[in-house]
């Protein structure tokens, strides 16, 4: 239906349209807009009390709109179960007519091939999104191991039953999905160095990167460290930095930087709460900003 204001779309079941085939469907007659849960600066325009506060409820139950509006814990938590249950978790199995599947492999051990389908099918419901490796040095990608985050972190805990939430890991995952909200394409890095060992050898250590982040001209390299604490922390962050030979902007976004700076070696130290809400990526302050990284 097409009004003065407003486009209505009717589609079928959840199994058939909550999932990536939806880009098959309407080939050609139209475009797909990938729609988030809600960032964490839109997260803070309607929660009522400090940042911090609200990063810890934010990294705990989500940014799902309804679940966001509920008023208390067991509400959000009721409603994270429930959509788990009924939307995603029911019409990924009948989706991928996955009963008679579970029954074939009831007592019997699950291949590589078993889980890799599985992973397949909740990327294709957008519960998580696979991040490729890129080896910096020689400029091409790497086949495995793979990462994946989650599009919510609510529906991630709600599947684990709000067990192991491990902020270091929550705030890695808060500042991928952030960077694909900003259009950036995300890669990890990986950088391979020689040091000369105890013995005087030869010895090769692989280096990680967090986030490799692509938008055209555009590219960052970022770090994510909740805590750096100490000089032995703060080394051990910015040193796959020192070791990569281009002039691209490297950031280190932790939780204990009081305001943006940049280091001695020239990379810009942030605070999580700067990154998401206030800060581009030039570290100048901009009230309200939602496209931080245009810099």
């Amino acid at each position: 239906m097409d009004k003065k204001n407003c486009d209505v779309y009717v589609t079928g079941s959840n199994a058939k349209f909550l999932s990536r085939d939806i880009a098959t469907e309407f080939g050609g007659r139209g475009d797909e807009v990938h729609m988030y849960p809600l960032s964490f600066s839109e997260f803070m325009s309607v929660y009522e009390g400090n940042r911090y506060d609200g990063w810890n409820e934010y990294i705990t139950y989500g940014g799902i709109p309804l679940v966001v509006l509920a008023e208390t814990e067991e509400q959000k938590m009721a409603l994270l179960y429930n959509l788990l249950k009924e939307t995603y978790i029911s019409d990924i199995v009948k989706r991928n007519k996955l009963q008679k599947t579970f029954k074939s492999v009831n007592k019997s051990k699950i291949t590589a091939t078993t889980i890799t389908k599985y992973i397949e099918y909740l990327e294709d419901a957008f519960l998580i999104e696979e991040a490729n490796r890129y080896d910096i040095k020689g400029k091409s990608y790497i086949g495995t191991p793979l990462k994946y985050y989650f599009m919510d972190m609510g529906l991630r805990n709600a599947r684990i039953n709000f067990r192991q939430l491990e902020v270091t890991h929550s705030m890695e995952n808060v500042i991928y999905n952030e960077l694909r909200m900003r259009g950036f394409s995300v890669d990890i890095g990986n950088l391979t160095i020689v040091e000369t060992g105890k013995e005087g050898k030869a010895v090769k250590k692989q280096l990680e990167v967090d986030f490799i982040c692509n938008k055209g001209s555009k590219k960052y390299y970022i770090q994510s460290a909740y805590m750096l604490g100490t000089a032995e922390k703060m080394a051990q962050e910015i040193r796959p930095f020192l070791k990569i030979n281009d002039s691209f902007k490297k950031i280190v976004i932790t939780s204990d930087t009081p305001k943006p700076f940049y280091s001695d070696e020239g990379i810009l130290m942030m605070n999580v709460y700067d990154f998401l809400i206030e800060c581009g990526f030039s570290g100048s302050v901009r009230k309200s900003s939602l496209v931080c990284g245009k810099n």
